[in-house]
């Protein structure tokens, strides 16, 4: 069950991390303007792929605000179980967009490497790359700290982004810094290649966890165990035996399904006590989870009546 307080909750909790996603879309903003400033002025290989990847951020945050809308939306008659798997699909675009980015860094890096342009003033380059590293940095914090306390792998999906941003933003810096050191402007596109290939490993995980979200998959180990301790605490009587106990997760949401066997001489409203009793306790151990009890008569009494 799931009373329409829960679902209430969850729209508000939604609209509350929706504000998290605003912060990232004026950070991409913020950051595409000052890294193609960068890229501009300084013609670096390092810093257009920087830029490019801001870019991506920028549609990322987009498309994650969409997921968060839509799966803040209750059930209705074509979505029986809610919109909470719109989660997943945005984390597969973060993690398909950040395949893309990397790839458009290798792919003009490469290029770089066979015709050799000399960068222009990269102290300045090496300045506004600097700050547009600083302000992915807090929101990719930020974001991530939200997604894992509020389970939302939108929220996590977009810091995790913005967070290799930084990645490549250092390795950007790390090569300007050296080439002003050395003189040697091969290093830009070489470290450049090397941000590419490090960022797809991000890229693959975002994607494995939607695709394994959206193949139904059971709750952590922790919340398993913890709705298994707390509904067998709930059969008080000894002869109501859970016979089976599934959980999937859609998103921020949570479904917990348990059958219970009992004595075939019970009356129906002792059973449905037993099943009030179920749904009750993970409602309090997992605020928001829909629970559904099923209950059919023990296998001795199937036997006796035989």
């Amino acid at each position: 069950m799931q009373s329409s307080a829960a679902t209430a909750d969850h729209s508000t909790q939604s609209r509350y991390l929706e504000r998290f996603l605003w912060l990232s879309i004026i950070t991409a903003i913020l950051t595409v303007t000052i890294k193609g400033s960068a890229a501009v002025i300084t013609n670096s290989v390092g810093l257009w792929s920087d830029a490019l990847e801001s870019t991506v951020n920028l549609v990322a945050a987009i498309v994650a605000m969409w997921a968060m809308r839509l799966s803040a939306k209750p059930a209705d008659k074509n979505h029986d179980f809610g919109h909470g798997k719109a989660e997943y699909v945005s984390a597969a675009v973060e993690g398909t967009l950040i395949f893309v980015a990397a790839g458009g860094i290798i792919y003009g890096a490469v290029l770089r490497l066979m015709n050799p342009v000399v960068p222009e003033q990269l102290g300045l380059g090496l300045a506004l790359s600097l700050v547009a590293s600083l302000l992915n940095l807090g929101t990719g914090v930020l974001l991530i700290r939200a997604g894992k306390q509020h389970r939302s792998i939108t929220l996590e999906a977009d810091g995790k982004h913005l967070l290799t941003d930084v990645w490549t933003s250092v390795g950007v810096l790390v090569a300007i810094g050296l080439v002003l050191l050395t003189g040697w402007t091969i290093l830009d596109p070489i470290i450049a290649i090397l941000v590419g290939i490090n960022i797809l490993f991000t890229g693959f995980t975002l994607v494995r966890r939607s695709v394994v979200g959206l193949l139904d998959s059971a709750l952590p180990d922790d919340e398993q165990a913890l709705v298994s301790a707390v509904v067998a605490a709930a059969c008080d009587d000894d002869r109501a035996e859970i016979s089976q106990l599934r959980t999937r997760e859609s998103g921020r949401q949570r479904f917990v399904y348990v059958t219970v066997a009992v004595p075939g001489e019970w009356t129906v409203r002792r059973s449905h006590d037993v099943a009030d009793a179920i749904e009750t306790a993970v409602d309090e151990a997992l605020p928001g989870a829909t629970t559904f009890v099923h209950v059919e008569p023990s296998t001795e009494s199937v036997r006796a009546e035989s």
